[in-house]
């Protein structure tokens, strides 16, 4: 390894910090400094899973947390592509910046998980990238040895940039094997108490060889490591980041915002920045001027819409009014016809507000990881992440559903009704009025 690059990767990583995950953690005392600075601090008010604390008492930890982990992995990733070859095009201030965009990756993260995710609003990267290029994060980094401008661009790949090196960078940050990916499969599977994302880390590493264009390499006897987290993310995904309930909270704190925004109540500046209980401060102080800003204070409390009819999403040609749904002023027309009639079936007072459809956002399984050996991307290796398989899992996880809520559910004439008004026949409604 040369020099440079080995005393950058090793000098001054003295200030222990406590993971419960991965141990002790080092950092030097200029990222120590980062991470108690107040753009970081915020990350500690954020929950790494927002809602799934509902379902999962013990999956409280926090963005704060999550960051942490996602440089010790970082700090251990980059140290083994060194040594196996990527010095020759590592540079210290390279690496040092590597470092930094990994703990900094989600500044600009949005408050209550992915809730804001669907809304005309600058990606968190972004928001990232335009942290760190100012104080008090620019100072801070650049005192870590790191060069603000080339952090800021790994973290967005929007900004546009020439060198080899943050592209490079940029692939190790958000890949198939990504240490963001690594730590927040094992973390949030050890707080919310689910056997599923429980990944062999140390043999990952041993298996991975850096290319310069592509990242990283992997060889056969990594071909099951990889196939492991890419079932774990299925498993997270269908038993906690989905749970119904869980989609149940997301959307309602999406279904308010967007009206908040569209009626001008809520300026999408006025989402940035903000933590968990500032969003609900927010929703909450302008209820009295748009009254579905309390649907935000009935998800803190609990009061949960519940699922009465879920299908498959499907943006086949045939079905193309499906995919339609993405559209969200489509949506909320779908919503408002469909609770004109439940309203008429039911016999029971429905507003456009009554109404959710939920339209998970599409999940990405990388598949694309080279194996060196065999000559051949890793869905063409593996045995169980074929394409066909993968589009399997997708429409799996992909479930469309239509929330209202509980005290329609307990009306007797309401649950009697609703037997008729079975999923085909919402189904059927939402497709129309698409």
């Amino acid at each position: 390894m040369k020099n440079n690059v080995r005393i950058a990767l090793t000098k001054g990583f003295s200030r222990p910090v406590r993971d419960p995950l991965w141990g002790h953690i080092y950092l030097t005392p200029q990222l120590e400094d980062v991470i108690k600075s107040p753009p970081f601090m915020r990350l500690h008010r954020i929950l790494q899973l927002g809602p799934v604390s509902t379902v999962y008492p013990g999956a409280t930890h926090t963005r704060a947390g999550h960051s942490i982990g996602v440089f010790h992995l970082a700090h251990r990733l980059i140290q083994a592509l060194a040594e196996r070859g990527a010095d020759v095009w590592l540079t210290a201030v390279g690496v040092r910046s590597f470092l930094a965009a990994s703990l900094l990756h989600d500044i600009g993260h949005f408050p209550y998980t992915h809730s804001l995710k669907e809304l005309p609003l600058a990606a968190h990267e972004e928001l990232a990238g335009k942290a760190i290029l100012v104080d008090p994060l620019k100072s801070l980094v650049e005192k870590s040895g790191a060069d603000p401008a080339m952090t800021a661009a790994i973290v967005d790949v929007n900004i546009e940039t020439a060198e080899e090196e943050t592209c490079f960078y940029r692939k190790l940050l958000s890949g198939a094997l990504d240490p963001d990916k690594l730590d927040y499969l094992n973390r949030d599977a050890r707080y919310a108490g689910v056997p599923y994302g429980a990944q062999d880390v140390d043999f990952i590493l041993s298996r991975l060889e850096p290319h310069a264009e592509r990242g990283v390499d992997i060889d056969s006897k990594g071909i099951p490591s990889v196939e492991s987290l890419l079932f774990s993310k299925y498993l997270m995904y269908r038993t906690v980041y989905w749970h119904r309930d869980v989609r149940s909270a997301t959307c309602m704190v999406k279904k308010a915002i967007i009206a908040g925004l569209e009626k001008g109540v809520i300026a999408k500046e006025e989402l940035y920045d903000l933590d968990d209980q500032g969003l609900f401060a927010l929703m909450s102080s302008r209820s009295s001027i748009l009254p579905i800003l309390s649907l935000g204070e009935q998800v803190r409390n609990g009061q949960l819409y519940e699922a009465i009819a879920e299908f498959p999403f499907d943006e086949t040609a045939h079905n193309a009014s499906c995919a339609e749904l993405l559209d969200i002023n489509k949506r909320s027309l779908s919503e408002e016809k469909l609770a004109e009639k439940i309203a008429e079936q039911t016999e029971t007072p429905f507003s456009q507000d009554d109404v959710i459809i939920d339209v998970p956002e599409a999940v990405s399984f990388e598949t694309g990881l080279f194996v060196r050996d065999e000559n051949r991307i890793f869905s063409e290796s593996s045995a169980l992440f074929k394409k066909e398989m993968v589009k399997t899992f997708k429409r799996i996880l992909r479930t469309v559903r239509v929330y209202v809520p509980v005290f329609a559910t307990k009306k007797h004439n309401f649950v009697s009704s609703l037997l008729q008004l079975n999923k085909n026949l919402i189904y059927s409604i939402v497709q129309f009025y698409c």
